[in-house]
């Protein structure tokens, strides 16, 4: 006899970003993928961060002896002064503003659950979503024992995604009493764009109703749309009285500034309690990387005009990507909806005009990562995607819109990247026949 596992680790499924991967590292042929299933940037970090990265063994690092201690809970003094510079490069004040740098943006989102969410029997107050929402959101809720609801928004025919009405979110907001409202202004996985009139409508909801606004604004700055720049930093009690005091972003090294692997995040907020709370708990993480907070640190001197460039070019580097693949698909596959590039780095394929009623974007996905493979010059390859079913939070028995759809993320080298479209109607043939 051996001991038995917990009811939470027998139950645990491999996150939707991360299972096609998993299910094609244990095929054995010479096939090779193409990874548009997970948001693993290959692009270079900015060039202070690589200068910093490069140069540890100098003399102004502090790791220049070999030693690397802990740093505070809260992290760094110049890596929280990063982030706050870049947040203040974007117009937003940062006045008042409380920065702990975080293991990621993952652990902020944990932070977040744990402070304005209850569990069952104890006050619970969910966490309010608007789906598709961004799958780790529900992972994380699920492994501390707390619970998400959500509002579903649709895609519609012509690639546009529609927010649910304000009564809608209310009346659910009446039903369920969650502790917040997470928006994902740059968003992921959809790739919609909320502009500041959408988030000031969204803030408003949150101060009628007393609850936190959560901004995870991982994408700040990745949008296509020639509007102004939004965020949650861009609301104050002028444009909403009572907004002050309830507002926390989500802050990451990962996508902006490419530097996935860091696992430097920061969760920022103007409330000093709610603060000095979420650093007292993060005592028993001990502290964020070292080493990564050093490196990310580096931002902190970079002048606005030099990061704005940053911006500018980031954003030319992905626009042009993503209006070619989504023009692509559509020529590709007549009938296939794809969502509108309008702001971070994914889009979203919808099959539903182009497959029967038995069609499942999961047994798509696995065959793909199991099974298909494409020619292409030679080469076999196959891709990888991520089903969106797992991005949905439904009531049992509901119908799942991500049954027919998939997210592809814009993280491969341009070059693959242009192979996207023809692997995936590829694929699909192979997958339908």
């Amino acid at each position: 006899m051996k001991p038995e596992m917990s009811i939470h680790f027998n139950g645990r499924k491999p996150s939707a970003i991360r299972l096609a991967q998993l299910k094609f590292a244990e095929r054995t042929d010479r096939t090779k993928a193409v990874n548009t299933a997970i948001g693993n940037v290959s692009l270079p970090v900015h060039p202070s961060i690589a200068q910093r990265m490069f140069n540890l063994n100098k003399k102004e690092s502090p790791f220049h002896k070999g030693v690397v201690k802990y740093t505070a809970t809260a992290g760094m003094a110049e890596t929280n002064e990063a982030f706050l510079n870049i947040i203040a490069s974007s117009g937003f004040s940062t006045a008042g503003l409380y920065s702990q740098i975080t293991n990621g943006g993952s652990q902020a989102m944990e932070m977040v659950l744990l402070g304005v969410c209850g569990k069952a029997g104890t006050g619970e107050k969910p966490l309010l979503l608007i789906d598709a929402a961004y799958t780790n959101y529900n992972a994380l809720a699920a492994r501390i024992g707390r619970r998400t609801i959500s509002v579903t928004r649709t895609l519609n025919e012509n690639g546009e995604f529609s927010l649910p009405s304000v009564d809608e979110i209310e009346a659910l907001i009446k039903k369920e009493n969650p502790g917040a409202l997470v928006v994902i202004p740059y968003d992921n996985p959809t790739g919609q764009f909320y502009n500041q009139k959408t988030m000031i409508k969204l803030a408003e909801i949150c101060v009628r109703n007393n609850i936190w606004m959560i901004s995870d604004e991982a994408y700040r700055e990745l949008f296509y749309t020639g509007e102004q720049t939004s965020s949650i930093w861009g609301i104050t009690d002028k444009e909403v009285p009572g907004i002050e005091g309830r507002r926390i972003s989500i802050e990451t090294s990962s996508k902006v500034w490419n530097g996935c692997g860091l696992r430097i995040g920061a969760l920022i907020t103007d409330r000093k309690d709610f603060h000095d709370r979420s650093v007292a708990e993060c005592t028993a993480d001990l502290c964020a990387n070292a080493i990564g907070q050093y490196i990310f640190g580096a931002l902190a001197e970079e002048k606005h005009s030099d990061l704005k460039e940053w911006y500018k070019e980031q954003r030319a580097y992905y626009h042009k990507m993503l209006i070619s693949l989504t023009g692509e698909f559509r020529e590709l596959i007549p009938g296939v909806i794809v969502s509108n590039p309008d702001a971070s780095i994914y889009s979203v394929v919808d099959v539903r005009n182009v497959v029967d009623d038995n069609f499942n974007a999961l047994d798509f996905v696995l065959y793909c990562a199991q099974k298909g493979k494409v020619d292409i010059n030679g080469e076999e390859l196959t891709l990888l995607v991520a089903p969106l079913a797992g991005f949905y939070s439904l009531p049992e028995g509901a119908v799942n819109p991500g049954r027919t759809q998939m997210r592809i993320a814009y993280v491969e080298s341009a070059e693959k990247m242009a192979l996207v479209p023809k692997l995936f109607a590829s694929l699909l043939n192979q997958y339908m026949d």
